[in-house]
């Protein structure tokens, strides 16, 4: 399972339309739209997990291509250096 980062999203766009456009490419198998805790709009990410194969093909057909007017960045998500994980 690989998890994708979506970029630049349009504050409009719902979970249900992000699972629709990669659903072209295979079989969603969890997202999340980082949203506004107050207005409930898109914060402009969210994020994708799928098969490997099925991830590849997603970026390679999705990145930088226009969705909803904005051109969207996907790729493969990488951890934040110097998180909270390990710390007490």
């Amino acid at each position: 399972m690989k998890k994708l980062f979506i970029g630049n999203l349009p504050a409009d766009t719902s979970e249900q339309e992000l699972e629709d456009l990669f659903s072209e490419f295979g079989k969603v198998r969890g997202s999340k739209l980082v949203t506004d805790v107050f207005s409930g709009q898109c914060k402009g990410f969210g994020f994708i997990e799928m098969e490997g194969h099925e991830a590849r093909a997603a970026i390679t057909g999705l990145n930088g291509k226009d969705f909803k007017g904005k051109s969207i960045k996907v790729n493969f998500e990488t951890p934040k250096a110097g998180g909270r994980r390990g710390r007490r």
